[in-house]
């Protein structure tokens, strides 16, 4: 396959392939919606997030959106920006920073959520209980995996100043 000896590696790259269609078709069901309230894919689950979770730090964040501590500092800052979301010192340690809800952002999440998660659930129709929890199971390994592995890696500043 396009010079890919390695069958598992032609494997990775067709599975990827598949993977981005599949996001492609259900994000483009469900950013109407989104996009009618100014908000991200990861905006709405930061906010998702903190309304079933209650408040978390960037770290936890993170992990809970898969996304990198440094992408979700954006992130937080555009919903603080927005009065949203606020961040707060952690009462039993005050070197850490938590986020949560504000008014707002609470008001907006509980009208925008069950409205997403119908749309959500349209989007995956194609698709039985069963196969929904197995794939739901298979993308938060590869989600935290492949998470891991970023956070691991060194960064391009690192690797041009080891050249």
């Amino acid at each position: 396959m396009f010079g890919v000896d390695d069958p598992a590696v032609a494997q990775a790259v067709r599975t990827y392939v598949k993977l981005m269609r599949a996001s492609r078709a259900v994000v483009a069901r469900i950013e109407p919606l989104l996009a009618a309230c100014g908000l991200t894919p990861t905006q709405l689950g930061v906010l998702e997030a903190l309304l079933h979770k209650g408040p978390m730090t960037h770290r936890e964040l993170g992990r809970r959106v898969l996304t990198s501590a440094g992408n979700m500092t954006d992130v937080v800052d555009k919903l603080e920006r927005r009065g949203l979301v606020r961040r707060v010192r952690d009462c039993t340690d005050r070197r850490a920073v938590r986020v949560e809800l504000t008014e707002a952002g609470g008001a907006l999440i509980r009208e925008l959520f069950p409205r997403h998660a119908a749309d959500i659930a349209q989007a995956m129709g194609a698709l039985t209980q069963p196969e929904l929890e197995q794939l739901g199971d298979m993308l938060r390994r590869l989600g935290m995996g492949a998470l891991q592995q970023t956070e691991a890696a060194p960064s391009l500043e690192e690797e041009v100043a080891r050249s």
